[in-house]
């Protein structure tokens, strides 16, 4: 299995955090207390659930064996287990950070994902 996970993040959010040097989360994951990522086969979903027609978007891919114990996978949406992180996110393991535009049909248009 890739340890590959994924975090959809508005610009604004995602450029503040590497002016910190690390992304302590969005709103929904302060909250909840840990930070939501998603695998390459359950990013798309996220996006149209939780994102549908937002734009200014960024995919970041992160190598989730770099995080350590503070990720778990435990289980969300449909009973599938999803990647949380319950730290801040070191910037250090981002492996790459893309944009996520919407396309004429308004879905979002995603990158090749390793892992799909």
């Amino acid at each position: 299995m890739s340890q590959i996970i994924y975090k959809i993040a508005p610009e604004t959010m995602w450029r503040e955090a590497e002016r910190n040097g690390r992304f302590a989360g969005a709103p929904i994951d302060i909250a909840d207390g840990f930070i939501h990522f998603s695998t390459a086969a359950q990013v798309r979903e996220t996006a149209a659930k939780h994102f549908a027609g937002q734009t200014d978007l960024l995919l970041v891919a992160v190598d989730g064996a770099r995080l350590g114990e503070a990720l778990k996978y435990e289980i969300s949406r449909g009973g599938a287990l999803f990647p949380h992180l319950y730290a801040p996110l070191d910037l250090d393991a981002v492996l790459w950070v893309k944009p996520l535009p919407l396309g004429a049909d308004g879905s979002h248009q995603f990158p090749t994902l390793e892992g799909e």
